[in-house]
């Protein structure tokens, strides 16, 4: 029934005979790609840098794993350094930077290889990119936390929230900047009595806190300690 109503449409939106899409340039979300999989649309992600001759690791047709970017094309190596950056090895990688020998070092080890940036782990030589390593927080217990992680998740799993930045370097403890979804948290606000459609007023209403802290604190659930959200804004 499903496919009948809308995936056949869906389909037909892009020309009806569509074998697999690329995605590239920017993470694809897994939920995104297995919707449209189950849409009998295949979206493949690769990944790669222009350091790296561009793509160096790309999910396959027959060969493929949601949430992944897939595995390393011939000729490419992949090792996790002990920071968890991701590291590109092979004759794609290039040998330096035209006449900037100290950008250089800052990016090829001394045995050539190519420091990607990404923090990423391999599970059954599949890549997975979990965060970019300039953006990983460090608190001030000395523990490293991945924000991406919880802002993707809480993005996706709670309807109320648009944007979300977690803070927490140097910090005892993260927090949350959240920008909520005003069409969506309005409709809820007059359901529940709430008379005001001022934003300042509906973000400030304890209610609203409330609601948005209960899909925060779900995550938390899921969270060690030391990465647990103890306050939103």
């Amino acid at each position: 029934i499903a496919d009948r109503l809308v995936f056949s449409k869906l389909r037909a939106r892009f020309g009806g005979n569509v074998r697999f899409f690329i995605s590239g340039g920017a993470p694809l979300s897994r939920e995104i790609a297995e919707f449209f999989h189950a849409a009998d649309l295949l979206i493949l992600e690769g990944y790669g840098l222009t350091e790296s001759s561009a793509a160096s690791v790309v999910n396959r047709p027959n060969d493929y794993r949601f949430g992944s970017v897939g595995r390393a094309i011939p000729g490419v190596e992949i090792r996790i350094d002990k920071d968890g950056e991701v590291l590109l090895g092979g004759r794609g990688v290039m040998r330096g930077y035209h006449n900037q020998p100290k950008a250089t070092r800052e990016v090829i080890t001394e045995d050539g290889w190519l420091r990607t940036g990404d923090i990423g782990h391999l599970e059954d030589d599949f890549l997975r990119i979990t965060d970019r390593k300039k953006d990983i927080i460090v608190t001030a217990g000395g523990k490293n936390i991945a924000p991406q992680n919880f802002e993707n998740q809480l993005k996706a799993s709670s309807r109320w929230v648009s944007q979300v930045v977690l803070h927490g370097d140097k910090r005892p403890y993260c927090v949350a900047l959240i920008s909520i979804d005003m069409e969506a948290v309005s409709g809820w606000a007059k359901s529940n009595n709430i008379q005001t459609s001022d934003p300042a007023e509906l973000v400030a209403h304890p209610k609203v806190y409330d609601l948005i802290w209960a899909d925060v604190n779900a995550l938390n659930t899921q969270r060690a300690s030391y990465e647990k959200v103890k306050k939103i804004g």
